[in-house]
């Protein structure tokens, strides 16, 4: 059993691609740090000078409209998106930030496992990117021999094609 507040697959469920961006949910932050939605965003709003565009970002309608098809629905308005008026996305950085903001312990714990799951996301992203260049130092070298194999290697390791407005529910690795 692990001595974990909030388990590191429970955050990265939680995780979304908005803008490009990775962020999470301000009824997701509120429900991992045990306060209401209404609470977090108010402690936002007191202290809005700490939270500049790129840590924090009100969704639009559209967004909204599009991530409601993958939240599951809630009887609870605290919880439920899809006739949220406004809906905050913080990235990692507005994420630090609010454990400033939410004096509270488990806040604070909370946001440590939080960090350790973008961190390890970052980790994941980097050792892809370097595998990436490995192949193409290895391409360069056994070009002719090896053309299939690395032309199936660069049709896997390409992201799919991006949609406009994408958004991505969780992190996939």
């Amino acid at each position: 059993m692990s001595d974990e507040l909030v388990p590191i697959e429970v955050i990265e469920n939680k995780i979304y691609i908005i803008r490009g961006l990775k962020v999470m949910l301000d009824r997701d932050l509120a429900f991992l740090y045990g306060v209401k939605t209404l609470v977090l965003n108010q402690a936002v709003k007191r202290n809005i000078n700490r939270f500049p565009a790129d840590f924090m970002f009100s969704l639009s309608r559209e967004e909204i409209m599009s991530i409601s098809q993958f939240v599951i629905s809630s009887d609870n308005p605290d919880t439920s998106i899809k006739f949220a008026k406004n809906v905050n996305a913080f990235t990692d950085h507005g994420i630090l930030m609010l454990s400033s903001v939410l004096n509270s312990e488990r806040a604070v714990a909370v946001n440590i496992q939080i960090m350790r799951t973008f961190t390890k996301l970052q980790r994941m992203f980097v050792g892809y990117k370097e595998l990436k260049e490995k192949i193409d130092q290895i391409e360069s070298k056994y070009d002719g021999q090896f053309r299939e194999v690395f032309e199936v290697l660069k049709k896997l390791m390409e992201p799919p094609a991006e949609e406009e407005k994408r958004i991505d529910v969780g992190f996939k690795p």
